[in-house]
């Protein structure tokens, strides 16, 4: 009878361990697809990133060799197109490394709870589409910004260092990204601008820019010498070496912009680059307020102007003064010593040329 008794243990025995070998096989193998999904995504995941640097390195290097330079502040220098370049290719950049890690965890995460639990995936569908729905309508703003904001920045309609106007403000941008925009107004004041509530972008480092100068002068002036003066001290500063990169056409004036009991407004017009307008306006207002004293203009007394908005935000860009390289100077030594020039068929005619004069 013990031995009768003990056939049944030992089946149930030999049954409970074959049901924990099947279980930790089964757990083993769904260890193992998980790992496998893991080391997968990672993989990938490392390569696209990868590929984007590569890409985007390629990119930044070629413009840097269009450049001449080296380093990427020292890009700065070069033209406008090559510094927009560098900044819109990083951004990008990271905005696709972003894409891709997101896209690749959500598909490793489903790829696991289906490998785990089949079923729950089935049964969660609804409930995954109702909580999509839910942020799809409460995310739709962060939707709409980060759309704007590739939009923005793949069309290169903003950079760093610009001096825009938006609409809900008008500044220097600091820092671009696919949600929102920092701008710095005149004041200082830093403005986080959502990129999906920004219907216009005035842009005014573009290109090129003009130097408007208004400049009122008594109702008895004579309207002629004064444009003749005005055009000749913005055409001698154009010429300087100086000025001549910073402006890009000859000045113009305009005439006679307004007409009143106490003053009349004649516009001075130069064109110059986007960087240069305020350093332009105010060395051409100082040539011009000594060219007028000159000729014996008194210019009328007028009200204190406060600049703000858009008009101020033009002059943030040129609170310093333009740097120039000094002009090289040949060292003087302590004991100059004079020394005879050689000898030779002209210094022979120029001594003969002295003699004849001596002559005469």
């Amino acid at each position: 009878m013990p031995f009768l008794a003990l056939v049944p243990l030992a089946e149930k025995t030999a049954s409970f361990w074959e049901e924990a070998l099947s279980v930790i096989m089964v757990i083993g193998w769904k260890l193992v697809g998980a790992a496998v999904i893991i080391i997968v995504c990672v993989l990938l995941s490392w390569i696209l990133r990868l590929v984007i640097r590569r890409v985007v390195h390629r990119i930044v290097t070629r413009a840097k060799d269009r450049a001449k330079v080296d380093d990427t502040r020292a890009i700065e220098a070069s033209p406008l197109s090559q510094v927009r370049l560098v900044q819109r290719t990083r951004t990008l950049g990271s905005i696709l490394q972003n894409i891709t890690n997101v896209t690749l965890v959500v598909v490793a995460l489903v790829l696991l709870v289906n490998l785990f639990a089949p079923d729950v995936v089935g049964s969660l569908t609804l409930l995954t589409a109702a909580i999509g729905a839910g942020l799809g309508f409460g995310a739709q703003n962060i939707v709409k910004d980060v759309l704007n904001g590739i939009f923005i920045v793949a069309e290169d309609q903003v950079g760093i260092g610009d001096v825009v106007d938006l609409g809900l403000a008008t500044g220097v941008v600091e820092y671009v990204s696919v949600r929102i925009t920092h701008v710095r107004d005149v004041n200082g004041t830093l403005w986080y601008v959502r990129n999906g509530e920004i219907l216009r972008i005035g842009n005014m480092s573009m290109g090129w820019a003009r130097s408007i100068i208004d400049l009122a002068v008594p109702v008895d002036a004579d309207i002629g010498a004064v444009e003749r003066t005005l055009l000749a001290t913005a055409t001698a500063l154009a010429k300087e070496p100086k000025w001549q990169t910073r402006i890009l056409e000859q000045p113009e004036v305009w005439g006679l912009e307004s007409v009143s009991g106490d003053a009349l407004v004649i516009r001075l017009v130069v064109k110059t680059r986007p960087n240069a307008k305020d350093d332009v306006s105010r060395e051409l207002r100082m040539r011009i307020k000594n060219a007028l004293d000159e000729d014996g203009v008194r210019l009328p007394s007028l009200s204190s102007i406060t600049l703000e908005g858009l008009e101020g935000a033009q002059r943030v860009r040129g609170a310093n003064p333009p740097k120039t390289r000094p002009n090289p100077v040949a060292a003087t030594p302590d004991n100059p010593v004079w020394k005879p020039r050689k000898t030779g068929k002209k210094s022979a005619k120029t001594d003969k040329g002295d003699d004849s004069e001596e002559s005469s």
